[in-house]
């Protein structure tokens, strides 16, 4: 796992605001729910819906085009979706928040 510093502390996302943002080459949203700070890919698998314009009910992350759900602890699209959204680990430190990417097997090769 390789993290990298995606937000200073007064940049990290308001209870229930979604923002986007570019770390380690990759767009991805960041969110504010239940005290808890999740990144997440920034697009709906289903049809492209850009997650930034969504909203979190119940536990889950809702696109704003189809409605199409995703549950923020695993990723799993709602039964009968057959889909899922990559959620990335987390971490505030003093400094602000990193998102943690899993390393290629290329990545650990080529560096």
């Amino acid at each position: 796992m390789k993290w990298f510093k995606a937000l200073n502390n007064n940049q990290i996302p308001n209870p229930g605001d979604i923002k986007t943002i570019f770390v380690n080459g990759k767009q991805i949203c960041v969110l504010h729910h239940e005290d808890k700070i999740i990144a997440t890919q920034s697009h709906c698998p289903h049809a492209g819906g850009h997650f930034s314009g969504g909203w979190c009910k119940n536990g889950n992350l809702v696109c704003p085009i189809h409605r199409y759900e995703y549950n923020l602890k695993t990723g799993r699209g709602a039964e009968g979706q057959g889909d899922y959204i990559n959620i990335y680990p987390t971490a505030l430190r003093e400094d602000g928040l990193y998102i943690g990417f899993e390393e290629s097997w290329w990545s650990k090769l080529w560096g």
